[in-house]
């Protein structure tokens, strides 16, 4: 018998004595590292193995392997042992202590502004419709009257995927598939995350969410669309806030407005964050050009209606007083926290 079948014999004769004794998961690991660890004993023997006689390397190797695997059961039976008494984790279950309630988190400051908006056109009877977030070209931007050489249907302010269709750039879309699916009246509100090729600052992002609205009936009018952008103001920011219509031009509707919030941080006297006016500028609207009721089968002469839409994360920044929109997704859970 060589040197280290006689060291290994006698470890594995020490290695029982102390796994037998062991009272703790500190005496497991001490015993692990004195001899499997990698200054251990065996990791020490491998290295003396080509010193071995060439007759007895079969038997030395033999020894050195079952001697190793004895170790290792030694070490898993001890750690059963004291896993079954439960004295092996200083941290296993005592029912005697009270539950631990995990932490509830909270919706994000853009979900709890889109809610509260769902809600205000709920009560003036507007119901939700949800549309796909990777659109085809009609529906985007064909079925809403936006001619080929508009602005928006280049590459660089849109995303299109190698089989043309592309990440769409407003909810407008989901309006479409309602009036193609449903016939009129129709009142809805489409809320939902949309893409646009915009360098991010403190006012944009490439994503960010929108909530269009939609009201198709005989003899609507713009007054009406006034009526329900007016109270919509009213219940999301109190009842001094008032609204401004002013002319502009947008594809699918005619004619077309933009319509600005009195400033909620000065109440309509000027001041840095509405560029002294009085009014922020919040969206676009107006009243459903004929031309797109006709692609969706609607009879123009018949029927009328409006559109309106608003950038979720704007009227957030305004509810909470946030001055840059990317605080909104980098995630920061200090940030958070206050909403």
């Amino acid at each position: 018998m060589n040197a280290i079948i006689e060291k290994i014999n006698a470890a594995i004769a020490d290695a029982e004595v102390k796994a037998s004794a062991a009272a703790d998961a500190a005496a497991i690991e001490a015993l692990r590292i004195e001899y499997l660890g990698r200054n251990g004993l065996f990791p020490a023997l491998s290295k003396e193995m080509g010193t071995v006689a060439p007759e007895e390397r079969k038997d030395t190797g033999r020894a050195f392997n079952m001697g190793r695997n004895r170790i290792q059961e030694l070490i898993d039976t001890a750690a059963d042992r004291l896993a079954a008494s439960g004295s092996g984790n200083a941290e296993h279950l005592d029912l005697t202590l009270p539950g631990r309630r995990w932490k509830a988190g909270h919706k994000h400051p853009v979900t709890i502004v889109a809610d509260e908006c769902v809600a205000v056109f709920r009560r003036m009877g507007f119901i939700v419709a949800d549309g796909p977030e990777i659109e085809d070209i009609y529906h985007n931007f064909d079925a809403l009257n936006t001619p080929q050489d508009h602005p928006s249907r280049d590459p660089q302010d849109t995303f299109y995927f190698n089989d043309g269709r592309i990440l769409r750039t407003q909810t407008s879309p989901v309006q479409i598939r309602v009036m193609e699916s449903n016939e009129p009246p129709v009142r809805i509100v489409a809320p939902g995350r949309v893409y646009r090729r915009d360098t991010p600052d403190a006012t944009h992002g490439m994503n960010f969410h929108q909530i269009e609205g939609l009201y198709i009936d005989k003899n609507v009018s713009l007054a009406d669309l006034k009526s329900v952008l007016q109270t919509f103001a009213t219940e999301m920011y109190g009842p001094k806030v008032k609204i401004r219509l002013r002319p502009h031009f947008f594809p699918f509707t005619e004619p077309s407005v933009e319509y600005d919030f009195s400033c909620i941080m000065c109440g309509g006297k000027g001041c840095p964050v509405c560029k002294h006016s009085g009014y922020i500028e919040i969206a676009g609207a107006g009243m459903v050009d004929p031309a797109v009721l006709k692609n969706v089968g609607y009879d123009p002469e018949v029927w009328s209606g409006f559109a309106f839409g608003l950038g979720i994360e704007r009227l957030a920044m305004l509810r909470y007083r946030i001055p840059d929109l990317r605080l909104l997704y980098e995630n920061d859970v200090r940030f958070l926290e206050q909403f």
